[in-house]
This record gives structure tokens, sequence and C-alpha cells, in this order.
């Protein structure tokens, strides 16, 4: 792979223990701590909802509601100049233009931070593999390698081995975010969240009564939910967006818009600082080193799809800046070629530690890329038929196709009734993620049937939208004095 050879300084987050943590700590340590096990698993349904009560018992639901910050809390935007370390430098102020934007813009690159408050925060003990930046925009519709599409979580990039809790606090505190950036009311960002709280109760309910086989096999057909859609407007919009992503293949579309006219072999067209050729790499790193890169990505795909791989060859590489939370982290494009003249694009994307791992440490994985890998197939009903991991000296990725009719939310437009049956789509979706690792009959008899699941997260969900906004504003007193370079690059 050329452009693999950059020192890798991935960041582990510290901070000072907090009365809150010593807390925590003993009730993790009272109960079920860690990923479940086999011998959990196979209990009887009886037993597995007794040690259910046992932990509710421990950690009341209500528990899980309400944000207060710590009085030692550390800087927020500390955290941020600390996970900067070991990024491209010259891209650092795209990362901070980005955030400052909007308190939503800002949520969306802000994972690190909102990690190391729920760190601090009541917790079941049982974990599960997570998301980790669970937020509504890591949603969306994609197309499976059968050619259907499907509505699923889709980014991984902090994906481990972690408490179940805090993806859905991640996610319905990020639906508070987006309704006060949409202009919505107070009372209904509150209905909002709490609705996919107890959405997500609900769906892990439901795969608790199913065959284990039947929930495996479970996914969201894409299209049921446009048809299912009561505004005709957002419909219709639904349908130009799912039409104008499948009616060309992804890869002739990016061929098209990311190459230079004409170019025989074709070359990606460059569009610094987001799109460029990095020449200083290319010049350090050996073909062989970035041909055995490529190799050991094509070692960690099945066999059938090596076949396929192996009829398209490289013709062209370039560094591609992408999302909010990901701008600086060495990301990029190979542009691919078969004999027939098809082409394909494949993106490389740096996996570094994961932000949940310096506050839980289960990750089993020494290599970051086949964290995210291995992780992304555990959670989505389907994965990219291209996804891949491997390294180079000091950096770790993952590899999958750029774009496959790839949908995303378009959250800037909803209204809300819109935003509140999107959220209880994403939480139907987490709930789908969680019990493939998790034990649907031990989270659903946690959550129980009353409302003080949803009650509780609904809380926290308010009160962090509150500190998330106070965190942006720290990042936007910070560029102004000068501690940190921001640009408005899109």
């Amino acid at each position: 792979m050329p452009t693999t050879m950059v020192e890798d300084r991935t960041p582990k987050v510290t901070r000072k223990p907090s009365k809150t943590d010593k807390v925590v700590g003993h009730a993790h340590a009272t109960h079920q701590e860690g990923p479940l096990t086999q011998a959990t698993l196979l209990k009887s349904l009886a037993d597995r909802q007794a040690l259910a009560k046992e932990i509710r018992d421990k950690v009341p639901r209500k528990n899980l509601g309400g944000w207060k910050a710590p009085k030692n809390r550390f800087d927020p935007v500390e955290v941020l100049i600390e996970t900067s370390k070991g990024r491209v430098e010259t891209l650092l102020p795209i990362r901070y233009g980005r955030m400052m934007a909007s308190p939503f813009a800002f949520y969306r690159g802000a994972a690190a931070i909102m990690a190391g408050d729920l760190a601090t925060t009541a917790s079941t003990g049982i974990h599960l593999q997570s998301c980790g930046d669970c937020h509504l925009v890591n949603f969306g519709g994609f197309a499976t390698p059968e050619r259907s599409l499907v509505f699923d979580i889709n980014d991984f990039d902090e994906t481990t081995i972690g408490p179940w809790e805090w993806d859905l606090k991640r996610l319905c505190a990020s639906l508070v975010v987006a309704s006060r950036a949409n202009g919505f009311s107070s009372d209904d960002a509150k209905d909002i969240a709490w609705e996919a709280a107890d959405a997500y109760r609900m769906h892990v309910a439901q795969y608790a009564d199913m065959p284990l086989l039947e929930a495996w096999y479970d996914h969201i057909d894409l299209q049921d939910v446009i048809d299912r859609m009561r505004d005709e407007e957002m419909k219709k919009l639904a349908t130009k967006t799912v039409r104008k992503a499948v009616e060309h293949t992804a890869h002739t579309k990016e061929f098209i818009k990311l190459t230079v006219a004409g170019g025989s072999p074709p070359r990606i067209q460059d569009e610094p600082p987001l799109i460029y050729h990095d020449e200083d790499i290319l010049s350090r790193v050996p073909l062989a080193e970035r041909q055995k890169s490529f190799d050991d990505y094509r070692e960690s795909l099945s066999p059938e799809r090596r076949v396929l791989l192996d009829r398209f060859d490289i013709v062209d590489a370039a560094v591609k800046v992408v999302g909010v939370g990901s701008v600086g982290t060495y990301c990029g494009i190979l542009l691919m070629v078969s004999g027939n003249g098809d082409p394909l694009f494949l993106q490389f994307k740096e996996a570094r530690q994961s932000v949940i791992d310096p506050f839980i440490g289960r990750n089993p994985y020494k290599h970051n890329g086949q964290r995210v890998v291995i992780g992304q197939r555990l959670m989505q009903s389907a994965s990219d038929m291209f996804l891949g991991w491997t390294q180079g000296p000091k950096r770790h990725f993952y590899v999958r196709q750029l774009r496959d009719a790839k949908i995303s939310p378009q959250v800037e437009v909803m209204r809300v009734p819109n935003l509140r049956r999107y959220g209880r789509l994403c939480a139907r979706a987490l709930a789908r993620a969680h019990v493939r690792s998790g034990d649907a009959v031990l989270l659903s008899a946690y959550l129980g049937k009353s409302d003080a699941f949803a009650d509780a997260i609904t809380s926290f969900s308010v009160a962090y939208a509150d500190q998330n906004e106070r965190d942006h504003e720290a990042l936007v007193k910070a560029v102004r004095a000068g501690r940190v370079d921001a640009t408005t690059l899109s």
C-alpha cells in the first residue's frame, strides 16, 4: 500500500480518578463484568433472568440517568489536542474547523471526550461488542454483497468490547443535539430521545423472544423503511437518493468524479488539501513495503474474494480526508482497474486505538485494523465483501470499498416526526447489533417493561447535550485565543 510509513503515536487519553470512579469501579466488581462468557449464555432462561435482577438491584435503571461533570473533569480541548498526536499535522486545522462549525459537528468528532465522561458514570458491567461512536449520522443505507439495500450502523472506527449503555447514551444524546440544531423545542428534543431509548428496550425484548438464528439473520430492509414513510416529501427525497445511489455503480461514478479526464493510465485528481498525492511518503517507502501491505490486506480476505480482487491491478493512490473525527488520521484511496477496464476504488483508513479502550482495556486484538473489521462483521447484518485489514510500519489500517450505494441520513432537513422515527430506527439497528454478541434475555430482563429505563437515558441525554454545548464553546474560545488553529474548509 503506497501510503503507510508515518510513525503511529496513538494516544492513550488519561484522566485523574474521581470519587465517581471509585463508586463505579466497586459496582463493576460486584457482578457480571466484561464480555458475556459461553457459560453464562448457556444458562437457563430463568438463571439469566435472575442474574439480570441481581444486576438491577445493584445498579438500578435510574442510576443510568442524569449527568453532572465531576469537579476535576478533564479539559475537553486538551483531549482533542492529545488525540491529535500522531495525526497528519497539516490536516489538524481542518479537524478543528469542522468541529467548531456547530455543537452538532463538534459532537461528531468528540467521541474521545464523551468516552472519558461515560467512564465516570454508573454501569451495569455487562460488556459486548460496541460501536464506540454511536451517533445518529453513523447509521445509514448501503448495499450488501447480494446487492440488497439495508439500513444499519456504518462506522466502526471505535468498535471494541465495552459497555452496551455507552452506545445508547451516545445515540440518544446525539438526537438531542441534532434536535437543537434543527431548532426543535426542548420538549420535542426530549421526546425524540425518549422514543429512541424505549425503542431499544422494546426491540431487545423482541429479540429475546426470537430463536437465536432468527435474531442473527434479522436485518432492516431499506426499501421497506422508505415504503413505510408517512411524510410524502421525505419519502420522495429518500426514493430519489436511493435511485441516484444505485443507478450506476459507485465505482463508475467515483471514477468520473475523482480522476483526471483522459488519463492513461488513470490518475486520481489532486484537490488539496482534501485529496492529494503524498509524494514524500512515496519517496520514503520502498515499493516492496507497499506491496507487502497490500499482500497482507489480501490475505485478510476470504479465498473466494481474493479471486475477485486479483482481477484488478492498482494504478494510483492518494490521501483523501474524510469525516470529522477521522480528519488527520492517515486515510486514502486506491484506484484499481481490471483487465476489462472496470474501476474499483478501495478506501484505506488508519485504525488507531479505540477511544473506549483506555477506560475498559478489554480489546482482544493487537491489530487495530483487525479490531475494526471483526467488530464490523459482528455488528452489521452484512458487511462489505472487500473489508479487510493491513499494516504499514508502525500504522494499522482497515480497507473497504469507497462507497457502495452508500445512503447517508439528511438530518438537517428532518422535521420532528421524521427525526423521531429515524431515532427509533437507529435504536432498532443498535439493538439488533448488540444482541449478536450480547444476551438479549439478560438485557431485556434488566431493561424491564416500565418507562424507568427510557426516562433515565433521556435525562442523561438532555444533560449531556448541555455539556456538549459547553465543550463546543470551549473549542471556539481556544481557536480565538490561538491555542489551536482552525480552517473552515468543507
